[in-house]
């Protein structure tokens, strides 16, 4: 079977089109308008009716030549032709067969084509059966998801067996840009068109099921915005009839009205405007909404320029700080000299910042506590035990999540006011790793050059931190680095003594360890010897933190006893110091606890830790050996190179001490500290090793009853240390009565209490040759001296060898 018959050649008046193709078969009506192609219909329907239609290229050429039509186009027939008034002709054709352009002629008067008649012939039937199926098949789909196409088609294509002619008619109801249907009009041989045709179809339903899924998608997406707009409004209304306000609007009216009464920096004002402008633009919902709203709510609620008026009498000072704390003369005058300064200077000028530094448990913080009260301003504490990233002090960068301000800015949105008093709590428990050195960043905080433009990296934007009064607390001030260390004024609260605890007891602790445990409606009373049995025999600190936990301890005991036994309120209660055992157990420590007779090469040394004073014992022993020196007791680096220079003064001076230069090489030495789980370290045991090594070297005993403290060089001189109160109040609590300190420590004597000096000899010392003629068991002290330093005469007589008996 062939699609058609082999003709010649033959001329036809050429039609060219323009954004339309005709195929075989195709019957439909053309509206013509140029005069060259009116003048081929009219040439057309002289001869057989017959014409040539062909596709132009370019629809905008309007005279086209050659190169602008296709080569292949159809023959058609003119079924009906009909002139409208407008000059343009409506014309019905039916198409017949597609041809080939031999010859194309453009005339003024019209255009001539001599075309040839395609053809082609069909080899395998079975190939062309199933592909028409196909298409069949395929078009079926294609109707049901086009809905342009009326489904009648599908009837007159199922009784369609000419494969031609089922192309054709398939062809001219698809939606297909020109190229691709002059693509499948070309396709001469029926197999290949029906494959291309095929292929094409498949293609069009590829399309139209994409189409339809972003329609389905962007249908669902409008459906469920038009969802959440109708449940807010329904909200809304709900709400309105309820009396409340619509949240989202309302709360930024709010933060508008706010900013608007607010006091604060131009550029602060300006920023927080900015982000309430972007607030506005954002959904409620949305993760960076909350992130924005939390940035103006820090911004709307800082005390940009909030201050608290100061109160400067210094009377009702002075009965705050006594009513709170007992003793401490030095902190108080201070603090009266600072208010006493403020109430003469109008101008309030830059911040202070005070630094408490002292052993645990005095009273450090709530010194600062008492500051703020008596100065009538705001109180905030700050710990900074622990803290080891910079953005603790200088906050979060907003980029990330969770981001906060720091510690300053949050204190100061705490307090409420831009002036308030912020304690620095344990700033030499600071430490930095990877993350920064916040000791660093505290240098801008407490800089009263640098702290009017704090920078917080968190709101962005400058605060000032000049009216903040900073006070910060210490345990060791070597810890707290150099830098830093210099923009703070230091006070030194020194630890308290026995009769300073009694009276805290007495006035203070005793009283709130019996409200506290419930004992109010009872009459619980303390001796003084029993508060001070508590101390001496229960506690060994500066401070009074175990001393008020022990008093918590009997109070408790106390509480049982009330509830076991059911007394009935107003019962007297009196704790004597026999019952102390009763309630606290036996003693913890021992009053003396030194050795009574005189030993070889045990001598009592002072030490100053962070929590007081403390009693070290320094051992030293020689036996049979080969000249070695052994130091033991977890030793620090300065103690060991104390130790070395303490041997070696000791050895330029055997010759006057009676001992052999050779004795060093057949004897060891070995120097020890009890307590050796403890670290220790530091200058201020110089003479102490001294008087260790002098000792058992010569065999001479030790007085235990003797003291000291003091660095020594290499050539004897006794240098000064620091601690000598705390120092003695451990000697005096230990039951010595002798203690030696360096002569350069006699001006610190009248500062130290009376109570710490009574029952204590003190012997300032210039030279070590005094240490050891007080401090050794000697026969014949004065010719000691004239023996062991003979050329010191002078300046021993002048310097050194002083008794002040208090």
């Amino acid at each position: 079977m062939s699609d058609n018959k082999s003709v010649d050649s033959k001329r036809f008046p050429l039609l060219p089109l323009r954004d339309v193709i005709i195929f075989p078969h195709m019957v439909v009506p053309l509206f013509v308008g140029r005069e060259k192609s009116i003048a081929a219909l009219e040439e057309a329907a002289k001869n057989n009716n017959e014409l040539f239609l062909v596709t132009q290229k370019d629809a905008n050429v309007l005279n086209p030549e050659r190169g602008d039509v296709y080569d292949v186009g159809t023959v058609v027939n003119i079924i009906q032709m009909l002139r409208l008034p407008d000059n343009t002709v409506k014309v019905l054709i039916e198409g017949k067969y597609r041809a080939n352009i031999n010859e194309f002629v453009a005339k003024p008067e019209g255009y001539w084509a001599e075309v040839t008649k395609s053809q082609s012939e069909i080899v395998d039937v079975v190939n062309l059966e199933a592909t028409m199926r196909s298409i069949k098949s395929t078009f079926e789909q294609y109707v049901k998801l086009n809905k342009r196409i009326p489904p009648e088609l599908l009837m007159s294509i199922s009784s369609i067996t000419d494969p031609s002619r089922l192309a054709d008619i398939i062809v001219a109801h698809l939606s297909m840009k020109i190229p691709e249907k002059q693509e499948i009009l070309e396709a001469v041989n029926v197999e290949d068109r029906l494959h291309l045709l095929l292929e094409k179809m498949q293609g069009e339903i590829e399309v139209i099921n994409v189409e339809r899924r972003i329609k389905t998608r962007v249908k669902q997406q409008m459906e469920k915005s038009q969802k959440e707009y109708y449940l807010n409004e329904q909200m809304n209304a709900i709400q309105k009839e309820l009396g409340q306000k619509d949240d989202g609007k309302s709360d930024i009216n709010e933060m508008e009205e706010k900013l608007a009464k607010k006091k604060m920096p131009e550029e602060a004002r300006e920023k927080t405007l900015k982000e309430i402008k972007k607030l506005k633009s954002m959904s409620p919902m949305s993760a960076e909404a909350a992130v924005v709203r939390n940035y103006i709510d820090w911004m709307t609620n800082l005390p940009w320029d909030e201050y608290t008026t100061d109160d400067n009498d210094i009377k009702k000072a002075w009965e705050i700080l006594d009513s709170h704390h007992y003793g401490m003369k030095d902190v108080k005058e201070r603090i009266v000299e600072y208010l006493s300064v403020r109430s003469l200077v109008k101008d309030e000028g830059k911040g202070t910042i005070l630094c408490l530094a002292g052993p645990p448990g005095v009273g450090k913080t709530s010194i600062a506590k008492s500051l703020a009260e008596s100065l009538d301003r705001n109180f905030v504490r700050i710990s900074l035990g622990g803290v080891r990233d910079e953005s603790e002090i200088r906050g979060h960068r907003r980029t990330y999540v969770g981001a906060m301000p720091g510690k300053i800015i949050s204190a100061l949105k705490k307090a409420g006011t831009s002036n308030p008093v912020i304690l620095l709590d344990e700033i030499d428990k600071m430490s930095s790793d990877m993350r920064g050195d916040p000791a660093a960043a505290m240098l801008e905080v407490l800089d009263p050059e640098q702290n009017k433009n704090f920078a917080d990296h968190y709101i962005e934007c400058e605060y000032d931190l000049s009216q903040v009064m900073f006070v910060m607390t210490a345990n060791d001030l070597g810890r707290i680095p150099g830098p830093l260390r210099d923009r703070m004024e230091i006070i030194n609260v020194s630890g308290y003594t026995p009769q300073e605890k009694l009276q805290i007891g007495k006035r203070y602790l005793l009283k709130k360890a019996i409200k506290n445990n419930g004992l109010d409606k009872y009459d619980v009373a303390m001796s003084d010897n029993s508060v001070l049995e508590v101390v001496r025999g229960y506690t060994k600190e500066a401070g009074v933190r175990e001393f008020q936990r022990l008093l918590n301890t009997v109070c408790r005991k106390i509480a049982t006893e009330v509830v076991a036994k059911d007394h009935k309120e107003g019962k007297k209660f009196s704790v004597t110091p026999k019952q102390l055992t009763k309630y606290l157990g036996p003693k913890r420590f021992d009053r003396t606890a030194v050795e009574v007779e005189p030993q070889v090469g045990l001598v009592n040394g002072l030490a100053w830790t962070s929590v007081g004073g403390e009693l070290l014992h320094i051992e030293v022993v020689t036996v049979p050996g080969k000249g070695q020196v052994k130091i033991t007791g977890k030793l620090g680096e300065v103690m060991q190179e104390s130790a070395s220079a303490a041997l070696s003064y000791v050895r330029s001076i055997s010759a006057q001490l009676g001992i052999d230069a050779s004795w060093y090489d057949k004897n060891d030495i070995h120097v020890h500290v009890p307590e050796g789980a403890t670290p220790k370290d530091g200058p201020s045991a110089g003479i102490t090793m001294v008087t260790a090594l002098t000792s058992a070297i010569t065999g001479i005993p030790v007085k235990q009853n003797v003291a000291m403290t003091g660095e020594v060089t290499i050539r004897g001189r006794v240098l000064p240390i620091g601690g000598l109160k705390e120092k003695l109040l451990a000697a005096k609590q230990s039951g010595i009565e002798t203690v030696i300190i360096p002569i350069k420590n006699e001006k610190d004597l009248p500062e130290i209490p009376s109570e710490v000096k009574s029952g204590l000899t003190i012997i300032p010392c210039y030279q070590v040759d005094n240490v050891l003629k007080n401090a050794l068991e000697l026969q014949n002290p004065e010719q000691f001296m004239q023996h062991v330093a003979p050329q010191l005469k002078v300046i021993d007589s002048d310097a050194g060898g002083l008794e002040v008996a208090n």
